[in-house]
């Protein structure tokens, strides 16, 4: 399995000097079976725009091919879906794509809540390629070529999967927007390690997960939806993962902010580092 990092950031873009090294660009994975172009995609939020632009021919991404394979959304807040009609690679003639957002109505009609006019020129229709839109249930389920299982995990503000993928070798798990605290303060007081979280995050080899707070801001911010570092090495630890990424970093959270936070949790029981735009992960 190999992973193209496309966007880390959440909430908002954020350029800037102060931002270079762990990246601007919103939320987004590319996802690939070994040797193989990337099938899946996760998230569609600016950083999507990377997974044909930036890369292109020279790494070898999409060789300036139309994308064929799926997206799969974690919910539908601005972040997470804002670059779609900007993914050159599947807004283009001869692509195929078929993306999946947590059920909840008529998935198109959704999409085009943000996507039509007056906020925007085309609605999801006008989309190039052949594109299907399809409303994923909780479960177990082959996407892309992997197989995924998608949970139901607390985010405020519409229905919020998290996921866990594997290529039957290697497995990850994906939990951007996470709000444990919603569930109660659980055993340090940061949130609860609910079973779906248990589930997704599972003796997984790299667990993406929000840290968008420190665990001093959490009692202010958690209104807002988010989990706190702390909470994410806490389940990490709990899971049996084996790796963890922050993600999802605050847009005001400057390089050398992060780095001091990656540096405090030195002393876990496992890898833990901030998630890097550009970095493409191999799982062998």
């Amino acid at each position: 399995m190999r992973i193209w990092i496309c966007g880390v950031r959440g909430s908002t873009p954020t350029p800037g000097r102060d931002f270079d090294r762990y990246g601007g660009h919103t939320s987004c994975l590319a996802i690939a079976l070994d040797g193989e172009r990337p099938s899946l995609i996760v998230d569609a939020g600016t950083g999507i725009r990377l997974a044909s632009d930036f890369f292109g021919e020279n790494a070898g991404l999409f060789d300036g091919q139309p994308y064929q394979g799926a997206i799969l959304l974690s919910h539908m807040h601005w972040d997470h879906t804002q670059g779609l009609p900007f993914f050159a690679a599947g807004n283009s003639a001869g692509s195929r794509v078929d993306l999946y957002v947590p059920a909840q109505g008529d998935t198109e009609s959704i999409l085009a809540r943000f996507m039509s006019p007056p906020h925007f020129p085309i609605p999801p229709s006008g989309l190039l390629g052949s594109w299907s839109f399809n409303a994923l249930e909780p479960g177990a389920a082959v996407i892309g070529g992997f197989s995924v299982l998608g949970l139901e995990i607390p985010h405020k503000g519409g229905r919020t999967f998290g996921y866990r993928i594997s290529d039957g070798n290697k497995t990850i798990a994906y939990l951007s927007d996470h709000c444990p605290a919603s569930l109660g303060p659980g055993p340090a007081g940061l949130g609860e390690y609910h079973e779906a979280a248990l589930s997704l995050a599972s003796e997984c080899d790299v667990l993406f997960h929000d840290a968008q707070y420190t665990d001093g801001e959490l009692p202010v911010h958690a209104i807002f939806g988010h989990a706190s570092t702390g909470y994410a090495v806490g389940l990490a630890e709990a899971a049996g993962a084996r790796q963890l990424l922050f993600y999802h970093h605050d847009p005001a959270r400057t390089d050398d902010e992060i780095d001091s936070i990656v540096k405090s949790y030195e002393g876990a029981s496992l890898p833990v580092t901030g998630a890097v735009q550009g970095t493409i992960l191999d799982l062998e």
